[in-house]
């Protein structure tokens, strides 16, 4: 239920948004005509990402998330329904020996980070004892209701009713606060309403991520700054991807040149293409140990079919109408390779490299969870083994951040070195 509701915000907003900014802003600042360019196919220009979709897009998610965690940083009319604290009461129905008997359970809800003990309450009169209770919201518990009834479960004892509902062993009935549940064993279990609101555990609110990032860029993690931790994670990647650049290109333009080299490497790549990086990480382990060189090793073999590929296609995709042309200009091989090949083959080079350095940054995440001291990745394993939840957030921010800014890096690097891409 928490979940459709959670979709169906986000397309309340996207669908308003779509219209506040297409239907009324963009029509009241239209000033010619050349704003009404249309999608041309092959027109890389003709759609160009909407700043104000983008920014809209991400205070939505932010929006979200302190919604459903109860932030600060949001009134609470805005809140999704919050668990139950305070304090709930409930009569049960023992019966025993023929007779039967009602007492009241008064139980105290408390917010998870405080410690309540449970009220004093008068026993009253009859076999069956009032009785109290303390939990932390987000949690139940069993209430031993037969601990100080004079009849207990062991006399013959059995609760037969929830506030005048019948119930049988196993059965639910739904009270104010809550739900009180009967045992196998027939002891009521009281659980407080969860509302809609994500327990801090699961997910904590955007401010505790936020005050536990100024920690940590303070004190550090694990004896480490965490533009250490993040420094450790980059050099890997760029080592990892250089090298297999460096082994992947010249593998990629050979295989597109040479029918020999095509004949011979073609079944190794297109073998080891489909093959995630992650499923090689036992092997290289076994076969280069848990230290630095296994881990850009990995990163090695996870850039090294991509960029071999992406090499491969640029070469095949050159038009032979541009190599005829130049042949018939006198241009020798070695021109022809210098000045018209490799600046042909450049655009798709690049979108390999942008597809392997996300690959590369992605797998070293996953290679830094096995014995690393340092590393983004390792900061998310061992936060999540002391269910640090805010540390683990702040680490896949961190890692979806970095990864954009790269490909940011290697669009602006695209455009620079490769000009005249989708150009005939």
């Amino acid at each position: 239920m928490t979940g459709f509701f959670v979709l169906a915000i986000y397309v309340g907003i996207f669908v308003g948004a779509y219209l506040i900014v297409t239907k009324v802003i963009q029509r009241a600042t239209l000033r010619d005509y050349t704003s009404l360019k249309t999608v041309t196919f092959g027109d890389e220009s003709a759609v160009r990402p909407n700043r104000a979709a983008g920014i809209i897009s991400i205070f939505t998610i932010f929006f979200i998330w302190g919604m459903f965690t109860g932030s600060s940083l949001l009134p609470r009319f805005l809140h999704a329904p919050a668990p139950f604290v305070g304090t709930a009461e409930f009569t049960y129905t023992a019966e025993a020996n023929g007779q039967r008997d009602d007492a009241t359970v008064t139980v105290v809800v408390y917010p998870r980070d405080e410690k309540v003990d449970a009220p004093e309450v008068d026993p009253g009169d009859g076999f069956a004892k009032n009785d109290s209770e303390a939990m932390a919201q987000w949690r139940s518990g069993l209430i031993r209701v037969d601990a100080n009834d004079e009849i207990s479960k062991s006399d013959g004892a059995e609760v037969v009713a929830i506030n005048g509902q019948p119930i049988t062993r196993g059965g639910t009935v739904k009270i104010d606060s809550g739900t009180v549940t009967l045992s196998d064993k027939g002891t009521p279990n009281y659980a407080p309403s969860r509302g809609w609101q994500m327990e801090p555990l699961y997910l904590p609110p955007p401010e505790e991520v936020w005050t536990r990032t100024i920690r940590v860029l303070d004190e550090g993690f694990r004896n480490f700054t965490l533009w250490e931790h993040l420094g450790y994670s980059l050099f890997r990647v760029v080592v990892g991807f250089l090298i297999g650049a460096l082994v992947g290109i010249p593998l990629g333009y050979a295989m597109g040149l040479s029918n020999w080299f095509r004949g011979w490497f073609d079944p190794i790549v297109e073998f080891m293409r489909p093959v995630p990086p992650l499923a090689l990480i036992p092997l290289v382990i076994i076969w280069f140990g848990i230290g630095e060189a296994g881990k850009i090793i990995l990163l090695f073999l996870a850039a090294l079919w991509i960029m071999a590929i992406a090499a491969r296609s640029g070469v095949s995709g050159v038009a032979i109408s541009k190599v005829h042309a130049a042949y018939s200009l006198g241009a020798s091989k070695w021109q022809i390779m210098r000045y018209v090949i490799i600046p042909n083959s450049l655009p798709e080079i690049f979108t390999g490299a942008r597809v392997a350095m996300g690959v590369c940054w992605g797998t070293v995440v996953a290679a830094e969870l096995v014995a690393a001291e340092q590393g983004a990745g390792m900061m998310i394993m061992v936060a999540s083994r002391f269910q640090n939840t805010d540390i683990v957030i702040l680490g896949i921010i961190l890692i979806g951040v970095i990864g954009f800014g790269i490909d940011m890096l290697m669009r602006w690097a695209e455009r620079v070195l490769v000009p005249w891409k989708g150009r005939s």
